[in-house]
Parts: C-alpha cells; structure tokens; sequence
C-alpha cells in the first residue's frame, strides 16, 4: 500500500511512489496507491473508542476507509510534501488515527517512509512519518540514501536522478523483505512473540 499524503493527487509525492510501485510490480508484488485526499482531517482527540473496534468513531474523511484494508495489506509506503520543513497537514492526523490504539494491525509489517521537497527540510518530515513504525513492531525499510526526492513539479522529480534512484532501490529492498517474509512462512519460521505490554509512569 502506497499511502501519499499530499493536497495533489498526481504530483511529486505520488510520482516519488509510483517509482518504487513500478520496481514493486516488475516483482511480482500487486500495489495499491491511497490518496488521503483534499477534505480536512480531523485530529485524534485521545478518546480511545477505536481500541475496541479498530476504527475510529468519526467517519466523514478518509481514515477508516484506510484501516479496512490494513489487515489484507502485507507492507506500506507512506509519502509526504514537506511544509515548512515537516510533514503535510494532513498526513499527520491522518497517520495519528490510524495508529492510535491500533499498533497491532501493523507489527511485523515492512514499511517506509518517502518525502518530496522542492529544496530542504526533508529531514524533518522524514522522521515524523519513522516514528509511527518504531512504535509499532514494524521492520523500516531503507534505501541506499534517506527516501527524499527533490522538486517543484513531477517533471522536475524525474529530473533528480538520485532521488529516483532510491526509490527504485527502495522498491527492490521493500521487495527482498516482503519475499524473505513469505518465504519464511513457508519454512514454519514463526513471528516474533510480543510480551503483554508494560507502562512505566513518571508520575504517580
């Protein structure tokens, strides 16, 4: 699942993921690309109704619609803009309710995170989006530099030619895992245990 968190259906954040959707597909990996769309997100209010049902009680934009195919979805891509040198408006609350009391419909699940700027601050946007796999079990797959493409318009992302390079080399690594994962499935190779989970409280 290609999760692009941009305003622009087919701008550079999509032509970033479609790059490592092709080198998905030529291995034999079907794809999916969801696009968080245009209408506002609301943010996550902390209620913890979703931790029963794995859905979130609101419904008029694109989370839960996102959360039904989680289960049937082996791995994610998730690609943001960078604004002002941080991750979308509306990848963010989207991202925060679709993990919150639900990690454990992603762990063992491969993912990445990609970014587009037109120059600077990928850095930024690239490790909100990280932060939600490390909590949540989830193998973080990595290319051969940071997943950022640079440019003003799609035309101008082919251009960067490193950057289309690492989201090929991205797909390929994303590729090998999702195979090695299946393969050792097959073998009886059982998923990691998770032990029942312990919080400590600074303050009591």
């Amino acid at each position: 699942m290609l999760v692009n968190g941009s305003p622009h259906h087919h701008g550079c954040t999509y032509t970033a993921l479609e790059e490592v959707a092709k080198v998905l597909n030529s291995q034999g990996i079907e794809t999916e690309h969801f696009w968080v769309g245009t209408k506002p997100i609301m943010g996550c209010i902390g209620c913890g109704k979703c931790s029963v049902g794995k859905r979130c009680w609101y419904t008029d934009d694109t989370v839960n619609a996102f959360l039904q195919k989680v289960a049937d979805t082996d791995g994610f891509v998730f690609g943001t803009p960078i604004h002002f040198a941080g991750s979308s408006g509306a990848i963010k609350p989207f991202m925060d309710r679709a993990f919150c009391s639900k990690l454990g419909l992603y762990a063992n699940k491969p993912a990445a995170a990609i970014v587009s700027c037109r120059r600077g601050g990928a850095q930024g946007g690239f490790e909100d989006l990280n932060r939600y796999f490390t909590i949540a079990n989830m193998p973080v797959v990595s290319s051969e530099y940071w997943n950022e493409v640079h440019g003003n318009t799609p035309e101008e992302v082919v251009q960067d030619l490193e950057g289309m390079q690492v989201m090929r080399q991205l797909g390929r690594n994303m590729a090998w895992l999702l195979q090695c994962i299946e393969a050792g499935r097959k073998a009886g190779v059982a998923e990691p245990e998770h032990e029942p989970k312990v919080k400590t409280n600074f303050i009591r």
